[in-house]
C-alpha cells in the first residue's frame, strides 16, 4: 500500500504525525509530501516536519490513499492548483481520500463532498452545513473525514482498516492502548498525602 500525505505551511502537526505513525506501525508506505519551497514545513504549533519528497516529485506517481491534514494552513492549500488537481484525480479513480479537520473543505470547492456525509471541524461547519454532528470520523465510499486532532487516532484507525483489513487496524489500536472510552475516570488521582 502506498500512501501520500500532504504538508503545507500551517498543518496541524497532530492531524499529520498521528496518520504517518500509525500507518507505518500498519507497514503502510507513507510519502510525505510537501507543498512548500522547502522540505521542511512549519505547522501551526510551529513543529517542524521534514518532508520526504517535494509535491511536484510526487504529481505523476498512483496512491492507494491521500492525506490531508488541516490546520490553518488549509487556506492556501486550496488554492494550490497542483493539490487541487491532485486531489480530483484520486477521487475520479475511486482511490481513497482521507481529510480531516478544516481540510474537508477542499473536498467541498472540488465537489467530492456532494450526496455524501461527512464530518470537519465545526469552525468550518457554515461553509460544510451538510457535515454530521457529534461523530468524529465519516467514512462515505473511498472518503473518510474527521472533525479535528482529537480524532486523529480513530482517523487513522479508519484509514488502516481501510488500507489493510480490520485485524491490522485492531492490532496497532492495542498496541498503542488506544481506548476511546477512557478518559478521566480511568485514572487514578494522585494522593500526595501518603
Amino acid at each position: 500500500m502506498e500512501t501520500l500525505l500532504i504538508l503545507h505551511k500551517g498543518f496541524e502537526e497532530i492531524e499529520a504525525v498521528v496518520p504517518i505513525d500509525l500507518l507505518r506501525r500498519a507497514s503502510v508506505n507513507v510519502t510525505v509530501a510537501s507543498c512548500e519551497d522547502s522540505l521542511c514545513v512549519k505547522g501551526r504549533g510551529e513543529l517542524i516536519i521534514q518532508a520526504d519528497k517535494g509535491l511536484d516529485a510526487v504529481l505523476d506517481q498512483a496512491y492507494d490513499a491521500l492525506i490531508l491534514p488541516g490546520g490553518p494552513g488549509i487556506k492556501r492549500l486550496r488554492k494550490d492548483e497542483r493539490v487541487r488537481r491532485l486531489v480530483k484525480a484520486q477521487a475520479i479513480a475511486g482511490r481513497w481520500v482521507a481529510a480531516i479537520c478544516a481540510a474537508p473543505t477542499l473536498l467541498g470547492d472540488l465537489g467530492i463532498l456532494k450526496g455524501r456525509r461527512y464530518s470537519a471541524h465545526f469552525s468550518v461547519a457554515k461553509e460544510l452545513k451538510a457535515m454530521v454532528k457529534g461523530v468524529t470520523v465519516v467514512r462515505d465510499g473511498p472518503i473518510i473525514t474527521a472533525a479535528g486532532a482529537g480524532s486523529a487516532i480513530a482517523f487513522s484507525l479508519c484509514l488502516i482498516e481501510q488500507l489493510v483489513g480490520a485485524a491490522v487496524s485492531e492490532t496497532v489500536a492495542r498496541d498503542i492502548e488506544y481506548n476511546p472510552g477512557a478518559r478521566e475516570r480511568d485514572s487514578e488521582p494522585l494522593d500526595r498525602r501518603a
